[in-house]
């Protein structure tokens, strides 16, 4: 079975599995297609996470797709070039691409096909032309004033004839198929199908995209700041790195296994939930319910707040943060009213600095003075924070956004796979979308974005660091019963991304619901908490949710506090999963109907 939020994708990866390829070889031909389809939402250019498990191991397993900060990517280059905030579009947002060499060592260790049968479609896709689907094209239309003003590699490629191209037309990417065909020229001679894989990660990371990347990002050209900058990856960036694996995070909930990326991503943020959940009453835990919706999403607000405070590429005490002692006094937290605070929590021996919670910002303003700025307290005993007035949501960080600088938050692309060994694999690659920087002309993609998730201020947990990864938003997910997969899933979404999955989880596991009724079901989410998107806004107390939510159940939200920002009947969350029943050995998988562009398959 193959889900994935973009049909072609899906029938891509279930092709493969058709005719004998397995998961990890179906994923990655789903991949490279998604690098080509939705554009808009990801690219070779950016980056990816993954968790999987093999059909001889049950263990999950990540693999980090995830590049670094470049070598020249400090602070102090930032601020030189007058800016407070690493900028949400332009080059100097880029980290080292990851998402290539990520699909190609999978490929290599796990999968069974050659390079070149895995990288047909999206070469076809790609030279030949496919149908653009009508996000792509309200994502050029958003940005074609960019592109004509300022970027014009864009505008050469996504404006033919000077416009943007309408739903259904035709749109081809040849300088992208003549990148992949070159990957495969340069295992040409390889003795050997891993040989011919690790030549084309090594064309990738040291030869002629390496140059490309540097010759073209040294030119300067404009940012979501609205100023002109030169990026900062160069060649060597590149070639000093190589996608790997870690173990995964895990909790347990419910009978269950959760497996999550480590504490330098989001997902550790949803095992903090569940945590904080697990011992409630069932009617506690129904999002369809106003004090079950009430309940949740108080709990997501602790757990996201120790994300800003702890969560980076360093050393995190997550083993403190899923104990049961951490876990019960922060439970105590949860109270009848929704909070309008951010509320982290202290662990002994911890110090850093909390980032700045701002509720509004414009550019140019002084390095960490965004205003109005919310002061946190590390220690509410200690120093308590005085209640904030609710300010209402301006924009919903659930669905897609793009403004017109290129900004975008809160969505990229997702794609789970199962085959009938057993193996299984969720993964959600992202960044490089088509409005992240400038076309890079001799490649037919552009850098991602992910650096906009650190801060320029000193000292906090997620402050930019040469050689450290960012923490992404990225968070597939595999779920475990007695040790053995039974299901991957994931959403785009930014930093929605754990909590829609939180819903589904619950309804799912606790509510009795199938993978696609738990889909299906009216969602919300917090956005209580400061963004990771430029320009790192929060909403104190703020709730967005599905107008199916019912009348009722959101009027007793805002009687609790909560302010509620109606986003319409379908539309929020963008969930794909697989599952296998380890028993039977019956595949099943589920999309989301919203936007009417994901698709599940299989036989």
């Amino acid at each position: 079975m193959a889900a994935a939020t973009h049909w072609i994708a899906t029938a891509t990866a279930q092709s493969v599995l058709e005719r004998g390829g397995n998961a990890f070889d179906a994923a990655v031909a789903g991949a490279f297609v998604l690098h080509v389809v939705e554009t808009h939402l990801n690219g070779p250019g950016g980056d990816l996470t993954a968790v999987f498990a093999t059909a001889s191991d049950p263990t999950p397993v990540v693999l980090v797709g995830q590049g670094p900060a470049p070598a020249g990517a400090t602070p102090e280059h930032y601020r030189a070039e007058g800016l407070d905030l690493v900028p949400g579009s332009g080059a100097l947002a880029a980290t080292v691409p990851g998402a290539v060499d990520a699909w190609l060592l999978l490929l290599r260790d796990h999968g069974t096909w050659e390079l070149a049968d895995v990288l047909a479609p999206a070469i076809g896709y790609a030279r030949d032309g496919h149908p653009v689907a009508a996000g792509v094209v309200r994502t050029i239309t958003a940005v074609q004033g960019l592109f004509r003003d300022h970027w014009p590699t864009s505008a050469a490629q996504w404006l033919p004839g000077g416009t943007a191209p309408a739903p259904g037309d035709l749109v081809r990417n040849e300088a992208l198929a003549a990148v992949l065909d070159r990957l495969l020229d340069a295992g040409d001679g390889s003795g050997s199908r891993t040989a011919r894989i690790d030549a084309a990660r090594s064309e990738w990371a040291e030869g002629f995209v390496a140059e490309a990347i540097d010759r073209f990002v040294r030119e300067p050209h404009r940012h979501a700041s609205g100023s002109d900058h030169a990026g900062v990856v160069r060649a060597s960036d590149l070639a000093a790195f190589r996608a790997s694996y870690e173990p995964a995070a895990t909790t347990e909930f419910r009978g269950c296994t959760i497996a999550k990326t480590g504490p330098w991503g989001q997902g550790p943020a949803l095992l903090q939930t569940l945590r904080l959940l697990e011992p409630l009453d069932d009617a506690l835990l129904d999002p369809s319910t106003s004090v079950g919706a009430h309940t949740i999403v108080e709990a997501q607000k602790l757990a996201m707040a120790d994300r800003e405070a702890f969560y980076g590429d360093g050393d995190v005490p997550l083993d403190v943060l899923l104990s049961d002692a951490y876990t019960d006094e922060r439970r105590a937290l949860i109270g009848e009213r929704a909070s309008a605070e951010l509320r982290p929590g202290t662990i002994a021996g911890v110090e850093r600095a909390m980032p700045p919670a701002r509720t509004s910002y414009s550019a140019g303003e002084g390095a960490g003075l965004g205003e109005p700025t919310v002061q946190v307290a590390r220690d509410t005993e200690r120093a308590p924070v005085a209640p904030v007035a609710p300010v209402a949501p301006v924009e919903d960080r659930g669905e897609p956004f793009v403004a017109p600088d290129g900004e975008t938050r809160g969505d990229t692309c997702h794609i789970d796979v199962v085959d009938r060994w057993g193996n299984i694999v969720s993964a959600t690659p992202s960044g490089g979308w088509l409005q992240s920087s400038p076309t890079i002309p001799e490649l037919g993609f552009c850098l991602g974005t992910r650096l906009q998730m650190t801060w320029l201020e000193p000292g906090t947990a997620s402050t930019l660091r040469p050689g450290e990864r960012p923490r992404t938003t990225l968070t597939p997910t595999l779920v475990l019963c007695d040790g053995v997969p039974v299901a991957a899933v994931g959403s785009p979404g930014g930093d929605q991304q754990d909590q829609w999955q939180l819903l589904f989880l619950l309804r799912w596991i606790v509510g009795g619901y199938t993978p696609q009724q738990a889909i299906d079901a009216p969602a919300l989410h917090t956005t209580s908490f400061p963004g990771s998107f430029w320009p790192r806004t929060w909403e104190p107390a703020g709730l967005v949710v599905e107008d199916r939510l019912g009348d009722d159940v959101i009027a007793e939200l805002e009687a609790r506090g909560h302010v509620v920002t109606r986003a319409g009947d379908w539309s929020l969350g963008r969930l794909t999963c697989v599952t296998r029943d380890p028993a039977t050995g019956v595949l099943g998988a589920a999309a989301n109907p919203r936007g009417a562009q994901g698709y599940a398959a299989g036989r």
